[in-house]
C-alpha cells in the first residue's frame, strides 16, 4: 500500500449522542459477526479500518462499499508461531498473508424475504484462508439472524456432503492451499465452492443502550486445518462477543472465540458519501446580493478590482473579462473551488453587484493550462431570483446553459498576465506493508514543488524531497524478475539519496480542434524515468465517452533521483477509452499498448465517484508477461480511494488525498507515472457532476 499524501479519517470523540446503528465489522474485515460474515451491507461510500488479535492471528484489513450491493476488504493477517522465511531472509518476523475478499448481494430483504448475499474470502493470493459462502439474514425487531453455507476455511468443520458433486466429482475434494509466494496474488478458481461444506450462522443484538450489541455465533470451521500445519484447540463451535459504539467513528470489540481464546479489535469508520463536511470558515462569505449598479455618465467599472474580487472570493485567476452584447465573460482558472457550480455562483454575485442594469448574462469560461475547457452562462435575473429563493432551484437549471468556447467577436474589458511563479511546500510520505523484512516499511519526506508559466500554456514544474526519517534500510530483499527491472529496484531509488528530485519538467498544452486536446512535456518525468512524451484527446461536449492516446520514450534515471541516467530505455503508450456508463454513476477506462517492460497488453479500471467527488476504484492488467515471467502475483491489480481535502478541511481546496492498494511491487504491467492527465485537466466537461452538484450555485 502506497500514498503520496496521507488519508486521514475525522473521528469524534465519545459522547452521548450516537447515529443509527451501523452494520459492525467481522474480524477478517466486512460487515458480519465474529468469524463469519452476514449478508448486511454497510451504506455505499464506507470505509473502514479494522484491527484486531485472536492468538496467533493478528488482522488488519480496509473495507469498502462502494454500492450498496458490493462489498469490498483488503487483509494482512500476521501469523505470530510461524516464521515469515529463513532467518536469513526475514530474521524474526514472523509470516504475513495478504487477501483480498468480496461479497455481493444478491436479494435485498422484504417483508417475508431474507437478504441473501454471495461472497468470497481470500478469492487471491495464496489461499490460506480462501472460502466461498452463500448467506441469508431476517430481523426480527433488534435480532438479526444469519444462516449460511460455506465452503473452504469458513465451513472446514465439513459437516455436509458438497450438493455440487452430484453435478462434478472434482467439486467433491479441495485442493489444499499452497501458502508459497509462488501463488501470492493469482486467482485461485480452481478450488471455488469445492470440498465438503459446513453451516455457520448468529445472532446479533442491539441491546436497549444503543452503544452496545451482542453477537453469538455458530462457527463453521473447526481449526484442525489451519494453514501452515498450524491447528488450533477449540473447545466449542460457539463464539460470543460485543461491540460498543465509543463514538459514530469508533467501534471497540471484544469476544471469546474457540470456547478458549479472547479476541480484542478496534474499527475505525466513517462514510465519505454522505458525512457533512467541516463548515468552511475560512472562506470568504459570497457577496450578498445587493441593489443593482446604475452608472453615471462617464463612470467606468473598475475591472481590476473585479478581478481581485473574483479571485479572493470566488477563486478564479481572470485571464481577461470581455463583453459581448448584453453579456460579461470572465475567462479564468479555478485555484480555490472544487465543485463549479459553487465557483460560478460566486462568481455571478460578484458580477451582479459590478453591473448595470443592461447586463443579461454572465458567463464563465473555465481554462485549464491557457486552454479553453467549457463556458457557462447563467441568466442574470433568473439567478438573482432563485438566490433570493424567489423561485425555484429548477428553474435555474434549465436556463444555465454549458457549451463549447468558440471564438466570438468580444470587447476586451481588461486583461492581466497572472504572477508566474507559484509553490508548495508540505510534507510527503510514501508506505510498503506485508513485506519480508518488515511489516511496515515507511518515509516521510519534506516536499518543495513549484511551478513556472512562462505563458499560459507553456509551464515548467518540480517536485523536490528531502527524507526526513524512514526505515527502509531494513528492506533487504531483492524481488525477484524475469523481466527487465523497471519497477523492483524500489529500494535502491529509496535508500541511495537523501535530497531526491522526483519530477522537473517542460510542458505545452494546445487546443487542436473544440474537441481535441494535445499536450507534449519532457524531463525528468518521475522518481525512476526520464524522458519524453505526448498525449491527445477528443472529448465532445455533452457526452459521456472520450477517447485518449499517449506515446512516451523515457530511460531509467540513476538510484538517487538526481540527473544522470541508467542504460534501460524503452517506448511506452496507450489507447484509452473513457466511458461514462450512466450505471452507478461507474466511470471504465479501457487502455491497451506496451508497457515499461516492454510486454504488451490492457488494465480495466472502474471507479465510482460519489457526488461531493469522492472517488472508489479497482483495476486489473493483463499482459504478454506470462505468470512465470511476471513472478509472483501472476498479473497486476489494485485498488484505490481518492477523497477530496475539500472534504477533510474547513477551508476549500481542490487538491486530493489519494490512497492506492496494490498487493505487489512487480515489472510486468509496470506504467509511467504523469503528472498531469488531458482527461483530468479537462474534467470541466463532466456533466454528472456539474448537475449532481447544481444545488451550490446559490450557496
Amino acid at each position: 500500500m502506497n500514498c503520496r499524501h496521507g488519508l486521514y479519517l475525522l473521528l469524534v470523540g465519545a459522547n452521548l449522542a450516537f447515529a443509527e446503528p451501523r452494520y459492525t465489522q467481522n474480524d477478517f474485515g466486512g460487515v458480519g459477526l465474529l468469524q463469519t460474515p452476514t449478508a448486511r451491507m454497510a451504506p455505499a461510500g464506507e470505509i473502514s479500518i479494522n484491527a484486531n488479535r485472536t492468538d496467533p492471528y493478528s488482522r488488519y484489513s480496509f473495507s469498502l462499499q462502494p454500492f450498496e450491493w458490493m462489498e469490498g476488504s483488503f487483509r494482512y493477517t500476521s501469523i505470530s508461531n510461524r516464521k515469515y522465511g529463513a532467518d536469513d531472509f526475514s530474521g524474526d518476523q514472523s509470516y504475513k498473508d495478504k487477501a483480498f475478499d468480496v461479497k455481493f448481494r444478491l436479494l435485498q430483504e422484504s417483508r417475508w424475504a431474507p437478504e441473501i448475499a454471495l461472497g468470497g474470502r481470500d478469492v487471491g493470493g495464496t489461499g490460506l484462508f480462501s472460502s466461498e459462502y452463500f448467506v441469508a439474514n431476517k430481523r426480527v425487531g433488534d435480532f438479526d439472524f444469519s444462516l449460511g453455507l460455506a465452503w473452504g476455511y469458513i465451513g472446514n468443520r465439513g459437516e455436509l456432503d458438497n450438493p455440487l458433486g452430484w453435478i462434478d466429482d472434482r467439486f467433491k475434494t479441495r485442493p489444499a492451499p499452497t501458502g508459497t509466494v509462488d501463488t501470492a496474488g493469482s486467482v485461485n478458481s480452481n478450488s471455488y465452492f469445492r470440498g465438503r461444506p459446513s453451516l455457520f450462522g448468529g445472532i446479533n443484538w442491539q441491546t436497549p443502550w444503543k452503544p452496545l450489541s451482542f453477537k453469538l455465533e455458530y462457527d463453521g470451521n473447526d481449526y484442525q486445518h489451519e494453514p501452515l500445519d498450524n491447528p488450533q484447540k477449540q473447545d466449542s463451535p460457539f463464539n460470543i462477543g460485543l461491540v460498543y459504539k465509543a463514538s459514530d467513528s469508533i467501534d471497540l470489540t471484544a469476544s471469546f472465540e474457540r470456547g478458549n481464546t479472547a479476541m480484542f479489535g478496534i474499527t475505525l469508520h466513517t462514510n465519505f458519501a454522505t458525512r457533512k463536511a467541516p463548515a468552511k470558515v475560512s472562506d470568504p462569505a459570497p457577496e450578498a446580493l445587493a441593489k443593482r449598479v446604475e452608472q453615471k455618465p462617464g463612470e467606468t467599472t473598475d475591472w481590476a478590482d473585479v478581478s481581485r474580487r473574483l479571485e479572493e472570493n470566488a477563486g478564479y485567476k481572470v485571464g481577461r473579462i470581455t463583453q459581448k452584447d448584453r453579456e460579461i465573460v470572465v475567462y479564468g482558472e479555478q485555484t480555490r473551488y472544487l465543485y463549479a457550480p459553487e465557483a460560478v455562483g460566486r462568481t455571478a454575485r460578484i458580477l451582479d453587484n459590478t453591473t448595470d442594469d443592461s447586463i443579461q448574462w454572465f458567463t464563465v469560461v473555465d481554462t485549464r493550462y491557457g486552454q479553453p475547457i467549457v463556458e457557462t452562462s447563467v441568466p442574470r435575473r433568473l439567478f438573482e431570483e432563485v438566490a433570493n429563493q424567489e423561485r425555484p432551484l429548477e428553474d435555474l437549471r434549465r436556463t444555465t446553459e454549458q457549451n463549447v468556447p468558440l471564438p466570438q467577436r468580444e470587447q476586451l474589458l481588461y486583461q492581466q498576465k497572472p504572477e508566474p511563479f507559484s509553490y508548495n511546500v508540505g510534507l510527503g510520505y510514501n508506505q510498503s506493508i506485508g513485506g519480508p523484512n518488515d511489516f511496515l516499511l515507511y518515509q516521510f519526506t519534506a516536499d518543495l514543488d513549484g511551478e513556472y508559466r512562462f505563458t499560459p500554456s507553456l509551464w515548467a514544474n518540480g517536485l523536490l524531497s528531502v527524507n526526513l526519517f524512514n526505515n527502509f534500510d531494513n528492506f533487504t530483499y531483492d524481488a525477484p524478475s524475469n523481466l527487465p527491472r523497471v519497477r523492483t529496484d524500489v529500494r535502491e531509488y529509496m535508500t541511495t539519496s537523501n535530497v531526491m528530485l522526483q519530477t522537473f519538467q517542460l510542458n505545452k498544452t494546445a487546443r487542436l480542434d473544440q474537441d481535441l486536446y494535445g499536450m507534449v512535456y519532457g524531463g525528468y518525468l518521475e522518481s525512476m524515468y526520464a524522458g519524453v512524451g505526448g498525449e491527445l484527446l477528443y472529448r465532445p461536449m455533452n457526452e459521456n465517452w472520450a477517447l485518449g492516446a499517449n506515446l512516451d520514450l523515457v530511460r531509467q534515471r540513476e538510484f538517487d533521483q538526481h540527473f544522470a541516467l541508467r542504460d534501460y530505455q524503452t517506448a511506452t503508450g496507450f489507447v484509452t477509452l473513457y466511458w461514462q456508463t450512466g450505471f452507478e454513476d461507474i466511470l471504465a477506462q479501457v487502455s491497451a499498448g506496451r508497457y515499461l517492460a516492454r510486454d504488451w497488453g490492457g488494465t480495466l479500471d472502474l471507479s465510482r465517484q460519489f457526488r461531493n467527488g469522492v472517488r472508489f476504484g479497482a483495476w486489473v492488467t493483463l499482459t504478454t508477461a506470462d505468470k512465470e515471467a511476471y513472478g509472483e502475483g501472476s498479473f497486476d491489480k489494485g485498488m484505490y480511494v481518492s477523497i477530496p481535502f475539500d472534504e477533510l478541511m474547513s477551508s476549500s481546496t481542490m487538491r486530493r488525498a489519494n490512497l492506492t492498494w496494490d498487493p505487489l511491487t512487480r515489472d510486468g504491467g509496470a506504467r509511467l507515472s504523469h503528472d498531469y492527465s488531458l482527461y483530468d485537466l479537462t474534467d470541466g466537461r463532466d456533466q454528472v457532476m456539474f448537475q449532481n452538484l447544481f444545488g451550490r450555485i446559490v450557496k
